[in-house]
């Protein structure tokens, strides 16, 4: 939780001007029925028309504030609620960006497309809900008690019933909802893996004619979160009949007992009707505390997710005194035993000693799953070892700074990405300072150009998100212009 609200940052001040701003609402709201009592008193069953006009005007006044304190109330709890919103993305994206590749294993994609898009919604609304509702109905609960108890001791008893059958009902209803709420957020997680997994892999869902089994398998996960939110909801629908319930009974208790007291002269019915007032406002807020402790409840699942992305630690970490130099492209592997997982006893490479000269070109061969892009992973230290060693230009490649390392070792992995923009933009990714004509000869050097010259626009066709608009083998052959822009040691 500390994790998440330190990104509350510059939003501090909109929270606490809200927070204050709705206190003032709230207190105009409770003193309009105690005016309305002293009008209907003083004023019309005295039949004082200059006193029904001041005090007119006093309700006037008291509701053009509670109107202006409300809406300045809102604006800022949408400042505060969004900024924070924006915050927490910006941070859990800067905080991945720094992940190594261990640590993006923790995490599936979808899962971490969850806790940017639905999680940090729950917790949007619910801290707006928090510096709005959660602030103004405890405060109404309160004072409007505190009235009815001022003006009349022995009705308010009433109050207390209506009260405790809210909070047995409510509180009920509520323990049994949260339970299924804390099942939906990974019933999300699946709806998203289905979705995204079928769109980026689309042209093979067509090609095998597998459309109606994915369609299945999204109906499926619909379908689960169909069933809980039908569930959950189904269960919160009991809130507006124990509602009216203790609504009505406060009604036909306060009307029964305060119709003697009227007709005994100890309650004048000016004070009756403001106490219907402070039921309504009494009874309703303790509605809203019930929905916003529901609203809480479910964005603390949330807030644990997020605060999982935001408390990971990249699992590498720089060195106290960084190597910032390569001398040149001599890689060497000592004994190196790696696995994926650590402890587990089962490694992806096992006592690999190799050693290759800078220049020296070479080949590495073997079946699939043999490790072969495990190797090339440690050299750019995208992994660490787990025994033994890894060395480029004879240092370790734990000395070295991990940004000076990898902008020496250029790699191009066996699935290649191309971002949306240009060729050209694509191309600066390996070097952004390079010039037009270093793109071409790097181009020819990758036997990229026979195709880019092919091209409409040339180097300065668009490519579409993920490289779709262009064949496998092009996306590869423009991924090793890229790295030959580098102009790697190795």
């Amino acid at each position: 939780m500390r994790q998440v609200l330190k990104q509350l940052k510059q939003y501090k001040r909109d929270t606490f001007l809200c927070i204050t701003l709705t206190g003032l609402e709230v207190v105009m709201e409770i003193l309009l029925p105690f005016v309305t009592s002293l009008l209907i008193d003083r004023g019309l069953e005295a039949g004082s028309l200059p006193t029904v006009y001041r005090y007119g005007i006093v309700m006037v006044a008291l509701a053009f504030l509670s109107l202006i304190f409300g809406a300045l109330g809102g604006k800022f709890a949408a400042s505060a609620a969004s900024g924070f919103s924006a915050n927490l993305r910006e941070a859990i994206y800067r905080n991945i960006q720094t992940f190594s590749f261990s640590n993006i294993d923790k995490f599936s994609v979808p899962g971490l497309v969850t806790r940017m898009t639905t999680d940090i919604t729950n917790v949007q609304n619910a801290f707006m809900m928090i510096i709005r509702i959660a602030v103004r109905s405890p405060l109404m609960l309160i004072f409007s008690f505190a009235m009815c108890l001022y003006i009349s001791p022995q009705l308010s008893s009433m109050f207390l019933i209506a009260v405790a059958f809210l909070i047995v009902a409510i509180g009920g209803i509520m323990v049994a909802t949260l339970k299924i709420f804390n099942q939906v957020f990974h019933k999300y997680d699946d709806l998203n893996a289905s979705v995204q997994e079928n769109i980026s892999a689309i042209r093979v869902v067509k090609a095998f004619v597998r459309e109606d089994y994915e369609n299945s398998k999204f109906a499926k996960a619909a379908q689960n979160l169909y069933r809980l939110f039908t569930k959950a909801e189904g269960l919160l629908a009991f809130n507006s009949p124990a509602m009216m319930v203790a609504v009505y009974f406060c009604i036909i208790s306060v009307s029964w007992f305060g119709a003697q007291l009227i007709v005994g002269g100890t309650l004048s019915s000016g004070d009756l009707t403001s106490l219907f007032s402070y039921i309504m406002s009494l009874l309703m807020s303790l509605m809203m505390l019930s929905m916003v402790v529901v609203m809480i409840s479910m964005s603390l699942a949330s807030v644990r997710r997020i605060g999982q992305v935001l408390a990971e630690t990249p699992d590498l970490h720089e060195p106290e005194q960084p190597v910032t130099e390569v001398a040149d492209g001599r890689i060497d592997f000592y004994h190196v035993n790696f696995s994926y997982k650590a402890g587990s006893g089962k490694n992806a490479l096992t006592d690999i000693d190799l050693h290759i000269e800078s220049g020296e070109t070479i080949g590495i061969i073997g079946g699939t799953g043999s490790g072969k892009s495990s190797l090339v992973n440690l050299i750019c230290r995208l992994y660490d070892v787990t025994e033994g060693s890894v060395s480029v230009g004879g240092v370790d490649v734990r000395r070295y700074d991990m940004e000076a390392l990898r902008n020496q070792v250029a790699v191009v992995l066996q699935k290649n990405t191309l971002f949306s923009g240009t060729i050209l933009d694509n191309l600066r990714w390996g070097n952004p300072d390079a010039t037009e004509e270093e793109c071409i000869d790097a181009c020819k050097a990758a036997c990229a150009d026979e195709f880019i010259d092919r091209m409409p626009d040339g180097y300065h066709t668009r490519i579409e998100r993920g490289g779709a608009n262009v064949s496998g083998g092009q996306k590869q052959r423009l991924c090793i212009a890229r790295a030959l822009l580098k102009s790697p040691r190795c």
